[in-house]
């Protein structure tokens, strides 16, 4: 039960982060709203990331960051970071509809030189936090870093704000 409670919210959520990265334009890719943060690309890339780590939550109770290598391609065009998006969601949904339940509960770990980098908790403690929600907190970011650079964005819970003010005209 409980994994066909997140495989639904996993659909859901891909075809908004799939909206969202389809919404950014090349020209857009390079803008940061400040020196120290990720440009719209790097964040991009970093979403399409996330989906890459399933296999190595669900399917291992250690995350070795200190292996862990992930090419992220060519993000210099949106349509390549949409591609890795595609490619890596696939993994991912793929991971999560062969996992086995039972394991759920075993306690994970992310180490790095045999530490821990954070604390170890159940897998489906890390499955709805380290991946679901780190999902939904850079789709955030993202919201306000298009915004910010001038940009639209897709409504991605109900209509958007332009598409909610149209509404709210077309009522009066």
């Amino acid at each position: 039960m409980i994994k066909q409670a997140l495989l639904g919210e996993f659909e859901h959520e891909a075809e908004s982060t799939r909206k969202l990265l389809q919404a950014i334009p090349d020209s857009a890719l390079d803008y940061k709203p400040q020196p120290q943060l990720w440009s719209i690309g790097q964040l991009a890339s970093h979403i399409a990331e996330v989906y890459n780590w399933f296999d190595g939550t669900i399917n291992q109770d250690v995350f070795d960051m200190g292996g862990y290598k992930y090419d992220k391609g060519d993000i210099s065009k949106a349509s390549n970071i949409v591609a890795k998006f595609e490619e890596n969601v696939a993994a991912a949904r793929a991971v999560l509809t062969n996992a086995d339940e039972t394991t759920f509960m075993n306690t994970w770990r992310m180490q790095m030189g045999g530490q821990d980098i954070m604390p170890p908790m159940p897998k489906v403690v890390v499955i709805r936090s380290f991946l679901f929600n780190h999902l939904y907190h850079h789709r955030g970011e993202m919201v306000a870093h298009l915004r910010a650079s001038g940009n639209k964005v897709p409504g991605l819970y109900g209509p958007n704000y332009e598409e909610s003010q149209a509404m709210m005209a077309q009522a009066n």
